[in-house]
């Protein structure tokens, strides 16, 4: 327990935001000191309180983006309290209505904590004969708290998109580097056993995962696409904008980096006798330090050096692929190994090509339309009636974390109503914001609050002892909501420790609180704090492992769609691989990732079960990956691929068999008088070796024959594709049997 605590204490999980503390400090500050200077101290705290709760949503994204949500966020606190103070005075209507609005902001994250904590503090107060007057001096701080939020907006507005595009920059030209480091590179076993504790050691001696560079890649891409469309461009045509442009070049240039990895392993195999690793290392590290430069335009507005359009690394490496070419066709290099040089500088120069165009979407400045803000479009409400319908039926993960926050707001707040405890909200604050959706979580959370909490207490007690006038209490307001929004999102226990004193401080602002009200709250925060620990100890599972059947069979199922796509991309049914097919995949993938993490929270972990799941959702990024160069190696002409889509659709499927078999939670049925599904992929992958042979004899009896050798023929365009598809297509035989294998022993994994 105590390392558990230490752990909690010491992790940081973002970044300071002092703007976001300052603001919040003036909204909740500037009521309270005018307040008390003019003798309404009562309204002050009010006009402060709903400046407080708006504040809490944080929102994040675009300045259109925070504006939507504020807006909702003020709404919402105008109504709350309005109906809470509707219920002040009587105990009983409150419990009632107060859990279903906590609940409704854990199951709508739009919501948030919003409502239910506007609702339950107006309903604590004394009674009012003026609901709407409380109700108007709430949205008026709400309205203070968004106005001041929005304020750098007219010169800001593009700088949450700036940044996500310069961090999506940075992120390909890091999977840049992890190619140009495994380029030659020895093998890292001998290092990666050595324990080192110090970062910047690890950044110098330990290689780059490429793996992880490239799932960062995309999710950094997908980031910034997700960004640029909270926009509001006011474009309705085709024609698309700078940004949009960027982000496509960008997404071109990680495709790319994952085709050349793919022809990297390739090589492996056939390395030819020339030093042509040195020259594909330096020309793909000089690519990543242009994307970097780029990077560090789009964060300075321009303000950076682009660099230059041409490479002087990738001339000198195109130049050692033709010196290759040649001798492979005077006969002195494998045609095989020929033809996978030749594809990695085709790689190579479609990355710099892609980049030139990056630089010059850049050059000309990201700027894109504005639009008159506009609420979004709501949503049709059957859909969302269905998927409440389904989350009810199957028991879902959020249903069965909605309840319990439920049920443990109705507990604490009917024993509240019960024994009249003084200052009870404490303890359903507590319950209600502590409770998360795993055992492990919850814990972490319920250790930040409680020694953050007892701490806060204390020192609000302290101060309110020793300054107990109205205008001290306002800057020392001031000075708690500074520090604890600005340090919010960098650990909790920061909020906790700043913010206890903050809420104590307004909710008692016109009747200032003394030491037994600090220790009331010390003693309700460990009520609810027990509250909650029993809540997730003892009422029903999380239920995701109950959900890993259909998760998984989901997983196969869309790859074995994304793999036959791929087939008819090298049929010629379609030009390339859809977008939204790559990112579903990726979307599978990382569900399965979450459901593995959320179960690394539980109170008894199952080491075997984590390891299973990795090495499926390991397998799954590798076949996309693999699919993804396929596709863009296969795209150049009509050529004969030979048995590829064949191999490909017996690939799909295995993996739809599976998928069924996982689903339906039985073992897969076969004819046994037909040829099982493996033994005629081996037969399709023997004819893939045997069609490569073939290619490469008629190839050389091509070259005697006397023709002209600078010329890119048909079949030395089919020996150029197949050479670098081949190890491709083994390699994802081998991964699409450990996604199976490992999703199957996931499934029949049972709990300990």
């Amino acid at each position: 327990m105590l390392q558990r605590a230490r752990e909690a204490y010491a992790q940081i999980n973002g970044q300071t935001a002092p703007f976001y503390g300052l603001a919040a400090a003036l909204a909740m500050a500037v009521p309270l000191l005018v307040g008390s200077l003019t003798g309404h101290p009562a309204q002050g705290s009010m006009i402060a309180l709903g400046a407080y709760l708006v504040a809490l949503r944080a929102p994040e994204g675009p300045y259109g983006a925070r504006a939507r949500d504020l807006a909702g966020g003020v709404l919402m606190v105008a109504i709350g309290a309005a109906a809470g103070g509707l219920l002040s005075g009587h105990t009983w209507p409150a419990v009632i209505v107060v859990p279903p609005l906590i609940a409704i902001g854990v199951a709508v994250p739009r919501v948030g904590s919003t409502a239910g904590l506007a609702v339950l503090l107006s309903a604590i107060r004394p009674p009012s004969a003026d609901v709407l007057y409380t109700g108007l001096l709430e949205l008026i701080g709400g309205l203070l708290t968004t106005a001041l939020l929005l304020a750098p907006w007219p010169a800001m507005r593009l700088r949450p998109l700036r940044e996500d595009l310069a961090e999506a920059t940075n992120a390909v030209a890091e999977a840049l580097d992890a190619v140009a480091q495994d380029v030659g590179a020895p093998d890292g076993g001998p290092l990666e056993d050595v324990e080192l504790t110090n970062p910047e050691l690890l950044a110098v001696t330990r290689k780059p995962d490429w793996e992880q560079c490239r799932r960062a890649a995309s999710e950094a891409l997908t980031a910034a696409r997700a960004t640029y469309g909270l926009y509001r461009t006011g474009r309705d045509g085709n024609d698309p904008t700078r940004p949009e442009r960027l982000i496509d070049a960008l997404s071109r240039i990680l495709h790319e980096t994952v085709t050349l990895q793919a022809v990297l392993e390739a090589a492996r195999n056939y390395p030819p006798d020339r030093e042509w690793a040195l020259e594909t290392k330096t020309a793909v590290s000089a690519l990543a330090a242009r994307l970097r430069l780029l990077a560090g335009a789009i964060a300075s507005s321009g303000e950076a050096p682009l660099g230059g359009e041409e490479s002087g690394a990738v001339r000198r490496m195109g130049r050692t692929a033709e010196q290759i070419r040649r001798a492979g066709l005077a006969g002195d290099e494998d045609l095989v190994a020929v033809s996978l040089i030749a594809q990695l500088r085709r790689s190579i120069d479609r990355i710099a090509g892609d980049i030139a165009s990056a630089r010059r979407i850049i050059a000309g400045g990201l700027r894109i339309g504005f639009h008159p803000l506009r609420l979004p479009d709501a949503p049709h409400p059957v859909p969302a009636w269905e998927r409440l319908r389904r989350a009810v039926r199957t028991r879902s993960p959020r249903f069965r974390q909605v309840a319990r926050v439920l049920v443990t707001a109705v507990v604490s707040m009917a024993l509240v109503g019960a024994f009249h405890i003084p200052h009870g909200h404490w303890m359903t604050i507590t319950a209600m914001l502590s409770l998360r959706a795993t055992y492990g979580e919850t814990v972490e959370q319920l250790v930040q609050r409680v020694g953050g909490t007892a701490a806060g207490s204390v020192i609000a007690a302290l101060l309110l002892t020793l300054a107990p006038v109205q205008a001290t209490t306002a800057l020392i307001v001031f000075c708690s909501a500074l520090a604890g929004f600005t340090l919010r999102s960098v650990n909790f226990v920061y909020w906790a420790l700043f913010g206890t004193p903050l809420a104590m401080m307004l909710l008692d602002f016109s009747t200032p609180s003394d030491w037994h009200a600090a220790r009331d709250r010390i003693v309700l925060t460990f009520a609810g704090t027990l509250l909650s620990y029993l809540a997730i100890s003892l009422l029903w599972p999380t239920g995701h492992r109950e959900r890993l059947p259909a998760q998984l069979g989901r997983l196969l199922s869309v790859h074995a769609d994304l793999v036959r796509t791929t087939a008819d991309v090298l049929g010629g049914e379609r030009v390339e691989l859809p977008h939204d097919k790559v990112a579903a995949a990726e979307r599978t993938a990382e569900a399965v990732a979450e459901t593995r993490d959320r179960l690394g929270h539980e109170r008894v972990l199952d080491t075997d079960l984590a390891a299973r799941l990795q090495n499926a959702v390991g397998a799954a990024h590798r076949i996309r990956d693999q699919l993804i160069a396929v596709a863009r190696m296969s795209r150049e002409r009509s050529v004969d691929v030979g048995p590829v889509p064949e191999i490909l659709d017996r690939l799909a499927d295995q993996m739809e068999e599976a998928a069924t078999a996982l689903e339906e939670r039985q073992p897969e049925d076969g004819d046994a008088g037909a040829p099982s599904s493996v033994e005629e992929l081996d037969e399709e992958l023997a004819d893939l070796d045997s069609h490569l042979s073939t290619l490469t004899r008629r190839r050389r009896a091509e070259i005697k024959s006397g023709g002209d050798r600078d010329e890119t023929t048909p079949l030395n365009h089919a020996l150029l594709q197949i050479s670098s598809t081949r190890y491709t297509i083994r390699t994802m035989r081998r991964d699409t049997g450990r996604l199976i294998n490992s999703a199957q022993a996931a499934v029949e994994r049972r709990p300990s």
